[in-house]
């Protein structure tokens, strides 16, 4: 059966010698896997569209469940310095495949597709990564179900703070009840401003956001507490990201301090 969609590649592995497999995330048809014949030729007409990041219009012919075979394809937006800045490589690839693990095959992912091609242009346009990317993340357990409660305390519905956040439990609890979760985090009320502000916002309404660092280090350990637990995805870009925070990223820029040739 022929298809034409309009994707994003969220994954892009060698075939052979010449040709590439691209996952794409679809605006109609969830993930789909795709044969780029000839894609890592010098001269290939295909070769843009087997690159990561790339959002783009795909034909490809498809005979059951298996892989497609592209026929013609057209870039939309190519997100070429997602590829060429280390810090900009770094979050794209940690939002690419973090939309990846939490798609299965096949799953209309119409929501998912919309927030991560907003996520990467922003990214692309010079948005604080970091703060984008928690956003990101944000979106994703809301489409997975797991949006956590911000607005009054989980155990008892009071307005009044100040609260913690019960990253187990997915929400907040007020100072009389916070006692039922030894393992709450207490964040800053800069932080959970933050957090609420992401609740209800769409990836493409996204502005320009000044965060401090102290804040940014804290959201950071807030959306990690809050994802690992409700998500569960051990995610190799994530990794990479420690790495920067932990190296730094001119260290990494210069090729010391820690190897990430596989990255």
């Amino acid at each position: 059966m022929q298809y034409r969609v309009e994707g994003i590649v969220i994954r892009s592995v060698d075939y052979g010698e010449a040709n590439k497999i691209v996952t794409l995330l679809t605006n109609t048809h969830g993930k789909i896997g795709v044969v780029i014949r000839g894609a890592k030729k010098p001269r290939s007409r295909h070769g843009s569209l087997g690159q990561l990041f790339t959002h783009g219009d795909y034909s490809f012919y498809r005979k059951g469940e298996g892989l497609g075979t592209l026929n013609h394809g057209e870039v939309l937006e190519a997100n070429q310095r997602l590829r060429e800045q280390l810090d900009m490589t770094a979050y794209a690839s940690y939002a690419v495949e973090l939309a990846d693990r939490a798609t299965q095959d096949n799953e209309a992912s119409g929501a998912m597709f919309n927030q991560l091609n907003a996520c990467l242009q922003a990214i692309q346009a010079g948005k604080d990564p970091q703060v984008t990317a928690h956003l990101f993340e944000m979106k994703v357990l809301e489409l997975a179900g797991y949006a956590p409660e911000l607005e009054q305390c989980l155990s008892c519905g009071g307005g009044e703070g100040p609260f913690v956040l019960s990253w187990r439990s997915g929400g907040v609890l007020c100072r009389r009840c916070r006692q039922g979760d030894p393992e709450h985090l207490a964040v800053p009320e800069s932080v959970l401003k933050l957090l609420r502000l992401f609740r209800g916002m769409d990836m493409r309404r996204l502005g320009n956001v000044q965060v401090s660092p102290d804040t940014k280090r804290a959201l950071r350990e807030a959306m990690r507490r809050l994802t690992d637990a409700h998500l569960g995805l051990q995610l190799k870009s994530r990794a990479f990201l420690e790495q920067l925070d932990r190296y730094g990223l001119a260290n990494l820029a210069d090729g010391s301090g820690v190897d990430n040739s596989r990255h």
